[in-house]
């Protein structure tokens, strides 16, 4: 662990912006870099290799004890997920189950393999699937029709999840819900396919608020998404600074 570094004054922040090539956004002392183009792809945990053929990932992917993603030829591990991460996907699977009780649709973690019409496979962190799961092939490990996808929003992939991984998910016919959940405060997205293919969005936060989800006919309460979750504090405002976001 590395010790915590002094915040950045206006003054200090400015004058290297003005001498620097590469742009970087500034908020109550902290200093990041702005995001490329190439951030918005599936973050790249593993060195440029070959393309790989859908067979070959495939063989490998069912060999291997580490999961990864695949598209177009690129196989991209998983990073770990945090204990924040781990939490509130375990708290959105113990709720759904209980709302959906005997009911025929399936709750499933983020072992399960979805491909997408767009031929991206990919790890959901919670994919529910009503009905009969349909599945790529003879092996039970590849879901091709889910109904519901959530992902727990983290700093690295939190731009694909919102960009090119939703517009893959919009690919799969079957897909109606698709939900980004925040770790970081109480706050989840969603988005409703609507009977032209518009997707309908609406935003929950507060431990009083519930999302509904149409197609399973449930609704789940954030403080239960959120039990136990312990947040990191959020940087105070700068004078002249935006509003505040509603107390959670």
């Amino acid at each position: 662990m590395t010790a915590a570094r002094e915040p950045v004054t206006v003054e200090e922040y400015l004058a290297a912006e003005r001498a620097s090539d590469v742009r970087h956004e500034y908020y109550a002392g902290v200093v990041r870099p702005m995001p490329s183009d190439a951030q918005s792809e599936p973050p790249r945990m593993t060195a440029a290799v070959k393309r790989t053929t859908l067979d070959e990932y495939l063989a490998a992917e069912r060999a291997s004890d580490i999961r990864h993603e695949y598209y177009a030829g690129v196989v991209t591990a998983m990073a770990g997920a945090s204990f924040r991460h781990n939490l509130i996907t375990g708290n959105i699977v113990g709720e759904c189950r209980r709302e959906l009780g005997d009911r025929r649709c399936f709750v499933l973690p983020s072992d399960m393999r979805v491909r997408t019409r767009s031929t991206l496979f990919a790890y959901p962190d919670v994919v529910i699937v009503c009905g009969t799961p349909e599945f790529e092939g003879d092996r039970e490990d590849t879901l091709l029709n889910p109904t519901v996808v959530i992902e727990v929003l983290s700093e690295s992939t939190e731009a694909y999840d919102r960009g090119d991984k939703f517009a893959h998910y919009r690919s799969i016919a079957s897909l109606t819900e698709y939900v980004l959940v925040a770790q970081d405060r109480m706050r989840v997205e969603h988005f409703v396919r609507q009977p032209d293919g518009r997707w309908l969005f609406s935003e929950s936060s507060g431990p009083e608020a519930a999302i509904a989800f149409p197609a399973l006919d449930v609704s789940l309460p954030l403080a239960g998404i959120y039990a136990n979750v312990e947040f990191p504090p959020q940087p105070p405002l700068l004078p002249g600074g935006p509003e505040p976001l509603p107390a959670d």
